[in-house]
This record gives structure tokens, sequence and C-alpha cells, in this order.
């Protein structure tokens, strides 16, 4: 018998991520309808309507949140799974989800490393709880009468267990303006010069201005950073002409001015990792260099994983020819361990 066609409904406020969910959905499972909302009333609506097999459900969605949501779709659609996919990452947020009827619960900022394995398992019968959570214990789903038995799904190949290993971390952030993109600037780069990391920006010069007074408030003494040579700033433009040649990305040059580097900061004190923070890829496909942007995000995934780097790529949304709806969008994402936006 063929198996039914799994029916996901995909609930989030902000387009590009739902994009970002359903290409990853659409690009390794199979047998899949995907259906979309934006708002926890839509998603109740269709939940009842279409009583789909799986809910990915964000939390700060409007006219009603998340949670509330998850408790009336558990009254009108019973034999739906609900996986909650949230910037939310606080504790007892995640036992409030639990205890509204989740399945599963997976941070944005961790969902590139983890949201194909929690589909996979929810849609299987089980409970997924990230690597975040681990220790801690959450509430199992209260139980709903039900109105009839579900139909058994005959899981695909494509939902079996797998096993993967991601050792590097390579995040993509989607902003809406500047002013949030430096507050994902100023959030990463804190963090890790924080933890005792060096770190190397390569922004514009105008955000690499904005960014230091950022730094300065977030607690941290970038003086001492600079002089000590955790703190390593480069503009964009400038380092990009170092390995763009007649408008082609040299893979050569750019390996072998940013393995350089890397290392040395790696060798300039005691820090535990290097993490790497930048905007080249935005910069080229704002500037109609897609293929280019593209290759570049390819070659930072590879030089994380293989040097154990933390690198975050920062994009602020309409700045780029083609925009989130385009191929090149979806190929970008692709190349990054989690993509979030805000």
């Amino acid at each position: 018998m063929a198996p039914y066609s799994i029916r996901v409904l995909v609930v989030d406020d902000y387009e590009p991520f739902r994009r970002f969910v359903c290409s990853t959905l659409q690009n390794h499972l199979e047998l899949l309808t995907i259906l979309e909302a934006s708002d926890g009333v839509g998603a109740v609506e269709l939940a009842q309507a279409l009583q789909p097999h799986l809910i990915l459900l964000d939390i700060g969605i409007p006219k009603l949140n998340g949670i509330d949501a998850a408790r009336r779709i558990r009254e009108l659609s019973p034999q739906s799974k609900i996986l909650f996919v949230s910037q939310e990452s606080s504790v007892d947020m995640v036992k409030g989800a639990f205890s509204a009827g989740a399945s599963g619960y997976v941070v944005k900022l961790e969902a590139g490393n983890e949201l194909l394995t929690a589909v996979r398992a929810v849609l299987r019968g089980e409970r997924f709880i990230g690597r975040r959570f681990a220790g801690h214990t959450f509430p199992e789903a209260s139980d709903v009468p039900t109105r009839g038995s579900a139909p058994s799904i005959a899981v695909p190949a494509s939902l079996q267990p797998q096993t993967v290993e991601i050792s590097r971390r390579h995040e993509a952030g989607f902003y809406s303006d500047d002013a949030s993109l430096l507050d994902g600037f100023t959030q990463f780069v804190g963090s890790a010069l924080k933890v005792g990391n060096a770190v190397i920006l390569v922004a514009t010069e105008s955000h690499r201005d904005r960014l230091l007074p950022r730094l300065q408030a977030y607690g941290l003494n970038i003086g001492a950073a600079i002089e000590q040579g955790r703190y390593i700033s480069l503009d964009a433009a400038d380092t990009i002409s170092t390995f763009m040649v007649n408008d082609q990305l040299d893979p050569v040059r750019f390996s072998r001015a940013t393995v350089d580097l890397i290392l040395g900061a790696a060798k300039k004190g005691k820090f535990p990792r290097v993490a790497v923070c930048g905007e080249c890829a935005p910069l080229l496909w704002a500037q109609g260099h897609a293929e280019a942007a593209v290759r570049l995000e390819h070659l930072w995934d590879e030089i994380a994983e293989t040097l154990d780097l933390d690198v975050f790529c920062g994009y602020t949304l309409g700045s780029f020819q083609g925009g989130i709806g385009s191929q090149t969008f979806q190929r970008i994402c692709a190349e990054h361990s989690a993509v979030y936006s805000r």
C-alpha cells in the first residue's frame, strides 16, 4: 500500500523563515503536502479544516499566540502532531509548549541542525527535545479525547532515523533593517569575546564604526580586546577585492588569505575558538554577484567544519537582488547549519 501523503502545516509570521522551512522539507522529505499560515487564528482554522499530520508552530505569532493556538488545535484536530519551532529558548516557555500538547521543540537558532531530525522523530510518534535542553524534564502532552483513531502512516525512507553529525556552526541571520542587523552582530561578537574567543569581523565601514559603541555598552573593553589581538576588524569591500578576480571568486586566494588570518588569530593567545562574523556574501549578492555569494558561503562552510569555527553571516532583507523568494536565497540557506530571521 502506498504511504499517505503527509500534510504539514507551517505557521510563522515571518515569510523568509516559512520559506526556509518549506524548502528544507521539500528538498529532504517525500510525500509532503505543505500548507502555510502566518497567525494563530489561521493556524487553528486550517488545522480544523484539513487535519494535518504535523504542525510546525511558532510561539510569537499574531492574533493568537502559538501556545494558545496549540491548545485549540489539540481539541479540533487531536491527531495532529505539534512541533514548536520558535526563537524562544527559556525552559519555562518550553515547558509551557509541551503542556499545551507539543510533541517536540526546536529553537530557531538550531533549526539547521535539528529541524529535519525533529520532524522525522515526531512523525514516527516520538518526542523530540533539542540538545540545548538536555537534562531538563518536560511534561507529557495531556490526553485529549479523540474523534476516532488516526490513520497509521507508512513512514517513507526519508523519515527513517538517520545519523547526522554536524560539527561546524555556520549560521545566517536575515534582518529587516540595519539596526536589527547590528543587534545580531553585537550578540554574536559580544558573546564570543566574553567567553575568551578571538573574533574576526568583516563588515562595511559604517557597520564596523556603529558596532563599537554597542560592544562597549555590552560590557566589553574593546580597546583591550584589540590590543590582545582578540578583536580583528576588517573592511568587507577591501577583503572581497583580495579574492575576486574579474568578477569571479578565486577559491585559492580566498582560502589562502582566510586560513592564514584565522590561524594567526588563534595563535595570539589562549583562545578556545575563533569566531568569524561578516557580510561579504551579502555584499556580493547586493552587487549582483549571486553565484559568487553562494560559492563564498560554501567555502566558509568548508572552512568552518575543517577548522572548527563559529561563523555568522548577517543579511539585511531587501538589499539583495532576487529577494527571499529567489533560488539564490534557498541555496544560501542550504549552505548554513542554522538560519533565522528578525
